[in-house]
């Protein structure tokens, strides 16, 4: 683990209440000074010439990054540091890639539709990380998947394992990310890549999804199906989500049902769990519709309005920005019943839209919607 400033300091001459204390050899005015600018490596440790022997010792093994970073091009696999990711987080989500055998005619097909294969979630692209070609005597260029040779992914410096026994393969896996973790054992530093057994789909999404938890760097498939891919795509992304940072859409018009300009209008936050929530019952109507998402420092509705993140000038703003008055016809802005008072407030302020005060839940949308339309 690495030291913090505390701990440095009972080495230190100060510490220890020794000679030399706070002698400000270093620069610093006192030892606890240096021991701050030492844990967050803002100073050299050799800056003291008192340093004895067991911190620097202790120091450097702190620093020491357990598990090594493999890149190829922009794509990372490995360099964790933590067993858990409320520790402080996971770093590079886990490598999906797939092997294509270009003996086989099919091969350029097969690229071609894994390449293509991409998911939109939380306003991000996600797609295959890796392809890598067995068999093959040139190399293929593609700008939106990273592909590779098999002689180049066995030279990558990966620990690679086949997956035989499940319980073998999960339990290898604990071992060799706690050897890496918490021992800092060099030996196991390297990135684990597990290539995957040719099983059936259940059991392929079941072993790589508790593979991706706990603590493969790197799956391998033998074949492409896009219902497995999307299913642990979704799983890594939540995993390596950093729980320390709220996740947030992208603030904009988003349209659903291929609406016209006399569609319906809702409003809500940027708040990611909020959004898809929402979208997913406008989704799910047979009618076309509108959803307005304000930027609201990727807060829940209430939230948003209790710290005055969601004000009638914030949306007033959005609404600017999004060229809303003249994207659409309709002036009936439809928000959540949390926003009985924020309602108030906008109409009062606002003279181009009405403001609308909807359900308090996403899920009876539908509901309102079949007794709102007739008015």
């Amino acid at each position: 683990m690495k030291m913090t400033g505390l701990q440095i300091f009972k080495y230190m001459p100060a510490g220890k209440k020794t000679q030399h204390a706070n002698c400000k050899e270093c620069g610093c005015a006192t030892c606890m000074m240096f021991s701050l600018k030492l844990a967050k490596e803002q100073i050299e440790i050799d800056k003291c010439p008192y340093i004895d022997d067991e911190l620097r010792e202790i120091y450097s093994q702190g620093l020491k990054h357990p598990q090594k970073t493999i890149e190829i091009g922009n794509l990372k696999i490995g360099g964790e540091n933590v067993l858990y990711r409320h520790e402080k987080t996971f770093i590079n989500p886990t490598t999906l890639a797939v092997f294509v055998d270009c003996s086989k005619p099919d091969y350029k097909e097969k690229i071609k539709q894994i390449t293509d294969f991409e998911l939109h979630h939380a306003s991000e692209n996600i797609k295959v990380d890796l392809i890598i070609l067995k068999n093959s005597d040139s190399k293929i260029e593609y700008s939106t998947t990273k592909i590779i040779t098999y002689e180049e992914y066995k030279k990558l410096g990966l620990n690679i394992i086949k997956e035989s026994d499940f319980k073998e393969t999960s339990k290898y896996l604990l071992e060799t990310r706690i050897k890496a973790i918490k021992e800092k054992d060099d030996k196991f530093s390297a990135p684990v890549c597990v290539e995957m057994k040719n099983d059936d789909l259940y059991s392929l999404c079941t072993h790589s999804s508790y593979y991706i938890c706990k603590y493969a760097n790197m799956l391998v498939f033998e074949d492409f199906n896009e219902e497995l891919f999307s299913t642990i795509m979704m799983l890594r992304f939540n995993i390596f989500t950093d729980p320390q940072k709220v996740l947030q859409v992208e603030a904009g018009l988003y349209k659903f049902n291929e609406p016209d300009k006399n569609s319906i209008v809702f409003m809500t936050t940027n708040f990611a769990l909020t959004y898809f929530a929402v979208a997913n019952e406008l989704r799910s109507l047979d009618i076309p519709s509108y959803l307005i998402v304000v930027p609201a420092q990727g807060m829940s509705v209430l939230t948003a309005w209790s710290a005055q993140a969601l004000t009638s000038d914030v949306v007033m703003k959005a609404l600017n920005d999004f060229n809303i008055k003249e994207e659409i016809n309709t002036r009936k802005i439809i928000i959540s019943g949390l926003l009985s008072e924020l309602k108030e407030e906008l109409n009062e302020q606002c003279n181009d839209f009405e403001f609308v005060e909807g359900t308090k839940d996403a899920s009876d949308i539908g509901e309102f919607v079949k007794n709102y339309l007739p008015l």
